[in-house]
């Protein structure tokens, strides 16, 4: 099969936290992606007991900027968290597989000795993408159009395609025959498992809770945190409620006649994760317990199309130049961009749905771009954990038409 394929001999995710995952214009609303990225950062190097003196990469993503310093996010992150100004960063994009790019870059890094210790950070503040012109630096003319245009909503549409993400799903559920029902039915068991998970304690076990708070770094400019209206603090994920098949069912699709709708869509929320991945010598010699082994990452292209087919043959891929098949994975967890776009994955592989998105998914928890493979990497790692399986997946669909995967180990099962 044609893709991208990396297989990792000794790199480990030794530990990985995220904030809450907060509604669109909600507490995080006022929030850089810079600061969640900071806060997130700190948080996990504290958690790891890893001295942020031992980093020697920062590997960070953002995809829509959500102030005008995009470009010193992964500095900015890297130094407010302690990492000496001596270790180099870098921003990677790969649209909603961001987050698992970033895995798979810090692993580069690792196995090719330019480091023995990686941050990962994944952020994303959906509520400030901005508002954007580009055809006005020449000025305005007298009475031409001033085209403003909303970033995130543009970017929803592929114009190679001349098509929109939810119509890419709506694409597979015609070529896969998935009804409204079944979508519906999906979106229901990801928000009641969603719920589940954070009744349990299970989720709060990987987020860190998020105040107002200042970030010193001697010598610079403080930067800050000031959450929005009445908010004194975030503690868990704001989107997951009750919404049972009842509910769903009554809300209008977004197209005539299709199946894709604004309950069993993922949903639009800000937040940061981040990870410590590193190599074996450097866990041994600091005697740190890892949380899950890196094994292998695939990348693979799919026609824009039909976009959200692409975690199919990225795990596909995966497995088959892993050595392992469909039946060893545990444990899947496959990005909810659309409910029609993940049952058209698991209808093309065979999964069952005890296997996937086990703690619910995108459409209850949702979807901060380059936040998410992050995210799901680090909830993957510890649902095997907490479950005894070996093998697990993560893995995203891509807009424009891509797919990427990534396959962790339990070393308390292995």
């Amino acid at each position: 099969m044609a893709g991208f394929f990396n297989a990792f001999d000794d790199v480990w995710l030794l530990a990985g936290l995220r904030t809450p995952m907060m509604d669109y214009c909600g507490a995080f609303a006022s929030v850089s992606p810079t600061d969640l990225g900071i806060k997130a950062a700190r948080a996990v190097l504290a958690q790891a007991g890893v001295d942020a003196a031992d980093i020697g990469s920062v590997v960070a993503g953002n995809m829509a900027p959500g102030d005008c310093y995009q470009f010193f996010l992964p500095r900015h992150i890297g130094l407010y968290a302690g990492v000496p100004q001596a270790v180099p960063a870098i921003m990677v994009q790969r649209i909603c597989g961001t987050g698992f790019e970033l895995f798979r870059q810090a692993g580069e890094h690792i196995q090719g000795g330019a480091c023995q210790a990686a941050l990962v950070v994944g952020t994303e503040n959906m509520t400030r993408n901005p508002i954007a012109a580009f055809e006005h630096r020449s000025g305005f003319k007298l009475g031409a159009p001033v085209n403003f245009q909303d970033y995130m909503w543009e970017a929803l549409k592929d114009p190679a395609a001349d098509i929109n993400m939810i119509q890419t799903a709506e694409n597979l559920a015609q070529r896969y025959r998935i009804s409204r029902e079944a979508v519906d039915a999906f979106a229901a068991r990801s928000f009641a498992r969603a719920l589940a998970a954070q009744e349990s304690g299970f989720l709060a076990g990987e987020i860190v809770p998020v105040e107002n708070e200042t970030f010193t770094l001697e010598g610079y400019q403080p930067r800050r945190i000031k959450l929005s209206g009445k908010a004194g603090s975030a503690t868990q994920d704001s989107h997951p409620r009750p919404s049972p098949l009842e509910a769903l069912s009554k809300l209008r699709s977004v197209f005539p006649g299709g199946v894709q709708t604004g309950g069993n869509s993922s949903a639009l929320v800000d937040g940061a994760a981040a990870a410590i991945v590193a190599s074996g010598s450097y866990m041994q010699a600091q005697g740190k317990q890892a949380l899950a082994r890196v094994v292998a990452s695939a990348a693979v292209g799919v026609p824009p199309e039909i976009m959200g087919i692409g975690p199919a043959p990225a795990i596909r891929l995966l497995l088959e130049r892993s050595g392992l098949n469909l039946s060893d994975i545990g444990r899947f967890e496959i990005n909810e961009a659309q409910g029609a776009q993940t049952l058209a994955v698991a209808q093309e592989l065979g999964l069952d749905e005890e296997r996937l998105n086990v703690n619910g998914g995108a459409i209850a928890l949702g979807h901060p771009l380059a936040m998410t493979g992050v995210r799901l990497t680090i909830t993957l790692a510890r649902e095997l954990q907490r479950s005894g399986q070996r093998w697990g997946v993560a893995s995203a669909c891509i807009g424009g038409g891509q797919g990427i995967a990534l396959l962790l180990e339990n070393p308390s099962a292995a």
